[in-house]
């Protein structure tokens, strides 16, 4: 019989936490700022990995393409010219998505650190450590 089993089937445990439901602060509001970036989030429209290009007119191959990585490997995709703009558009709406959520993410660990009880700590966190940076 391993220690972890001993502990998960000790029923004076599950006593012994009982408390700890309760003792659970609630979260705090969203701020504005992070209120505006999920109603963006919504207006987002088809999204797309990787980068489309126009070739210029004297160079060899299709004027329209499209590279992206697959397991670690470069796959480029020759376009119609349609396919190129629709692409284009949804491409540009990966990286709008990828820039909302590091966003997000850094007004979240604000809130989590200053505004949610934590351990006390001899000298505040750093940007760089907050990810702020």
């Amino acid at each position: 019989m391993s220690i972890y089993t001993y502990y998960i089937d000790n029923p004076t445990l599950f006593r012994f936490n009982r408390g700890v439901k309760n003792s659970a602060c609630a979260p705090p509001e969203l701020p504005l700022r992070y209120r505006q970036l999920r109603a963006q989030l919504g207006q987002i429209g088809f999204l797309s990995q990787g980068s489309v290009f126009q070739r210029r007119p004297t160079q060899q191959g299709s004027r329209y393409v499209w590279t992206r990585k697959v397991k670690a490997k470069t796959v480029t995709v020759a376009l119609s010219p349609e396919q190129y703009e629709w692409l284009r558009h949804a491409v540009a709406n990966q990286r709008k998505l990828e820039r909302l959520v590091r966003q997000m993410q850094q007004l979240s660990h604000q809130v989590v650190f200053n505004e949610v009880p934590g351990v006390t700590r001899r000298k505040p966190l750093g940007k760089k450590v907050l990810g702020l940076i």
